[in-house]
C-alpha cells in the first residue's frame, strides 16, 4: 500500500486557525467574558475601527446576534463590492457569516452567496446563524483561500474582511481570485495594508500575524500582486489607521473579458519569517494601535 506524504504543518496557519476558533467557540458558548481573539481593534485615535462598529447599524440590528458578535474585520466589503441582484458571491474567511448573510439580501434570491472558511468552529456558528436568519441562498465552504474550492469563472464578485493579510501565500490567493471570477467579474475587499517603506520585520514588530498586521503587504505589493495575476482597475485606498504605517484600506480591482491563467506572471510577494511573532497577547492586532 502506498503511503501518501504528510503535508508540513504551517505554524502560522495553526496560529491563526487556533485564534479564530477561539473566537468562534467565544461565541457559540456565549462566554460572559468576551474572548481576547474577538475584542476590537482600535484607529491610533482610539476610535473602533475591527468588527461589527464597519456596519450600519439597521444592518446590524436585523442580524442574528452571533453573527454580529463574530465580526472579526477591519471594514465593510458587502458596501465597497456594490452588490446587485442575482449576481453570485464568495466571501473569503467568511467567519460567522456576517458578509455572507448580507450579502444574500443584496443579491436576493436569484443571487447566490458563498463562504469559506478553514475553521470548523467559525462554519458551524455561520450555518448556525444562516439557518437563524432564514438564508436559504447560502452556502458555507470548507477551504483555504489559496485553494478556493469552486470552479473557473464561477462568481461574479470575490469580498473579504481583513482575511487576505493572514494568509501565507498572498500570490496564490490573488491568483485564486482571478481564476473564480468571471470575465469582467470584480473584487472589493477589506484588508490592512501597510506603507510601502514599511519592511516586513517592521510590521511585524506592530502587531500579531493573527490579529491582521503581521501578514500585511504594502500598496505597492498589493498593486504589483494584481497586476500579475491579470486583474486590471486595481485601487488599493486607505480609510482608517490600525497601528504606525499600517491602514485599514478597501482593495478592488476586475477580471477583464479577456483573461486567461496563462497570462498569470510571478510575482515575489513577502512571506513571514521564522521567529515573527504569530500571536498578540491581547486585542484583535495587539499593536500600537488597538485598545
Amino acid at each position: 500500500m502506498t503511503t501518501l506524504p504528510v503535508a508540513p504543518v504551517d505554524p502560522v496557519v495553526e496560529d491563526v486557525r487556533a485564534r479564530y476558533a477561539e473566537a468562534a467557540r467565544a461565541v457559540l458558548d456565549r462566554s460572559p467574558e468576551p474572548s481576547s481573539a474577538a475584542a476590537g481593534c482600535c484607529s491610533e485615535s482610539g476610535e473602533e475601527i475591527f468588527g461589527a462598529i464597519g456596519y450600519d447599524e439597521l444592518d446590524r440590528a436585523s442580524l442574528p446576534d452571533a453573527a454580529v458578535l463574530a465580526s472579526l474585520g477591519c471594514g465593510n466589503p458587502t458596501a465597497i463590492a456594490e452588490l446587485k441582484e442575482g449576481e453570485t458571491v464568495l466571501d473569503l474567511g467568511s467567519g460567522g457569516g456576517i458578509d455572507v448573510l448580507l450579502s444574500a439580501r443584496r443579491v436576493g434570491p436569484t443571487g447566490f452567496a458563498y463562504g469559506l472558511d478553514m475553521t470548523d468552529e467559525m462554519l458551524e456558528l455561520a450555518r448556525r446563524n444562516a439557518d437563524e436568519a432564514g438564508a436559504t441562498n447560502v452556502e458555507f465552504l470548507k477551504g483555504r483561500i489559496e485553494a478556493i474550492p469552486l470552479p473557473d469563472a464561477s462568481v461574479d464578485v470575490v469580498i473579504s474582511n481583513c482575511v487576505i493579510n493572514l494568509s501565507t501565500d498572498k500570490a496564490a490567493v490573488l491568483a485564486e481570485i482571478a481564476r473564480v471570477l468571471r470575465p469582467g467579474g470584480r473584487m472589493g475587499v477589506s484588508d490592512v495594508v501597510a506603507d510601502d517603506d514599511l519592511s516586513p520585520v517592521e510590521r511585524a514588530s506592530r502587531g500579531s500575524f493573527a490579529g491582521c498586521i503581521a501578514g500585511a503587504l504594502s500598496f505597492a505589493e498589493y498593486r504589483a500582486g494584481l497586476d500579475a495575476v491579470g486583474m486590471v482597475d486595481i485601487e488599493v485606498t486607505p480609510t482608517n489607521t490600525a497601528a504606525d504605517g499600517l491602514h485599514s484600506a478597501i482593495v478592488r480591482a476586475t477580471k477583464p473579458a479577456g483573461w486567461s491563467a496563462g497570462a498569470i506572471r510571478p510575482v515575489s510577494l513577502p512571506v513571514p519569517a521564522a521567529g515573527l511573532p504569530v500571536v498578540a497577547e491581547s486585542g484583535c492586532c495587539g499593536g500600537p494601535g488597538c485598545c
